[in-house]
């Protein structure tokens, strides 16, 4: 064990072995272990944004196998995925990759302005196909916010119990907020305070922007005079807002976007403390071998920057 897992372990120290055993699996897999970083593969956005939004890009990632073995060719701490593809490859890839099942999940197909997903899969779930982990999404700024933080208390209650690593995304949307609002960051800082209030061990936020929110948030940034003019600064503040860094917080992938692009917002992130990414679109919706590089690319900033 490095010094820096051991350092990340003894934060969680409420939690059972079982549960410190997973998050020491995912800090040791793939290319990035022992350095305390993590890059993961997430999966689920044919169920969130259809079939053909998600795979046509790239057809291989109809195939639910597609993703687990991009994800062990890339050298990623973990894979995650809603129940249905995580059923299509547990059982050929067991044992080969960390795995986080995704236990709740939304379609596109109703266009309401408050979403609230569905609970899709359980703790027994997770165990029979050999997870370390659960996932859940809550949608802060949401009227039916207050739902999705009973749901993940009661589901983060019998996950640990049972031995599992908790993975919040902290994604504000819904009629409290305004678009941009969405990934303003004091409402990103704000959504990665409340999933680790919520007991989240590993907290996946969009990477926020320079916009302030709320009225009473900016008189306070003001008087405070917190930085944040740059997207380092930014993550910086984002991080300090999980407990001063005490949380692992990583940060999504986003939209598909140009290499270059990608790869400066994760210098951005490192450099600002974040603890990786959690990329989906801007690796499956590649070629295989297109993604591999990107993603390598990706781990080794991570590997190499140090924080400012």
């Amino acid at each position: 064990m490095t010094d820096r897992v051991r350092e990340i372990l003894s934060w969680y120290e409420s939690d059972n072995p079982g549960t410190r055993a997973n998050l020491y699996r995912m800090l040791n897999s793939g290319r990035l272990a022992g350095t305390g970083k993590l890059v993961m593969l997430p999966v689920d956005q044919g169920f969130e944004h259809g079939p053909a939004r998600s795979f046509a890009p790239n057809p291989a990632g109809y195939d639910p196998r597609y993703h687990f073995q991009l994800a062990l060719d890339a050298g990623c701490n973990a894979y995650a995925a809603p129940l249905g593809f995580i059923e299509g490859g547990a059982a050929e890839f067991a044992g080969q990759i960390p795995l986080i099942l995704k236990a709740n999940n939304s379609d596109s197909l109703y266009g309401g302005s408050d979403p609230i997903p569905a609970v899709t899969a359980g703790v027994d779930d997770a165990l029979r196909l050999g997870c370390g982990a659960i996932g859940f999404t809550i949608y802060p700024g949401s009227s039916e916010r207050k739902q999705m933080y009973e749901e993940i208390r009661e589901l983060a209650a019998d996950a640990k119990s049972a031995g599992l690593v908790v993975v919040i995304w902290s994604y504000p949307r819904g009629s409290g907020l305004s678009k941009a609002g969405e990934t303003s960051v004091d409402v990103c800082a704000y959504a990665a305070q409340i999933a680790a209030q919520l007991g989240a061990h590993i907290i996946k936020i969009k990477p926020p922007s320079d916009h302030i929110e709320q009225d009473a948030a900016r008189k306070v940034y003001e008087k405070a005079q917190i930085p944040l003019g740059t997207l380092a600064e930014r993550i910086k503040h984002v991080v300090q807002a999980a407990f001063n860094g005490r949380r692992i917080v990583i940060f999504s992938g986003g939209e598909t976007a140009t290499t270059e692009a990608v790869l400066e917002t994760n210098r951005q992130i490192a450099l600002g403390g974040g603890f990786g990414t959690i990329m989906g679109r801007n690796s499956f919706q590649r070629s295989h071998d297109e993604a591999v590089k990107l993603l390598q690319d990706v781990m080794e900033i991570h590997r190499t920057t140090k924080s400012a």
